[in-house]
């Protein structure tokens, strides 16, 4: 199982719709909370508390964005790549694979939100 993260709350989370939706539209591009929940047809603070749990299982990274007049904002991003479950020797083990991303464009994409 991937860095302590536990099987039956990954499962957890995965069992919810809205998690879920969280993921596949975080996966075409980041959006922030006010978006996804117009999106997902769900109250903001039922966003806010699904990308906590995403979050807790590293699922979602979330980034600081600068808006045009100063003002900053969070936007969330899908962090999973791959979900392995396995069933071997009288057990499961879960394999989360995440997205790698390189130092240089982690560095451009902050650089560019400053501007």
């Amino acid at each position: 199982m991937s860095e302590d993260i536990d099987l039956s709350t990954v499962l957890s989370v995965l069992d919810d719709e809205y998690a879920r939706e969280i993921l596949t539209h975080t996966s075409v591009e980041p959006m922030s909370a006010s978006t996804l929940s117009e999106r997902c047809d769900a109250s903001l603070p039922t966003i806010y508390r699904r990308l906590d749990r995403l979050e807790e299982c590293r699922l979602v990274t979330e980034e600081t964005e600068l808006a045009p007049d100063g003002n900053h904002y969070s936007v969330y991003s899908a962090n999973l790549e791959k979900l392995e479950l396995t069933l071997e020797d009288g057990g499961f083990d879960l394999e989360l694979t995440y997205h790698e991303e390189d130092v240089a464009d982690k560095f451009t994409r902050m650089w560019e939100g400053l501007r």
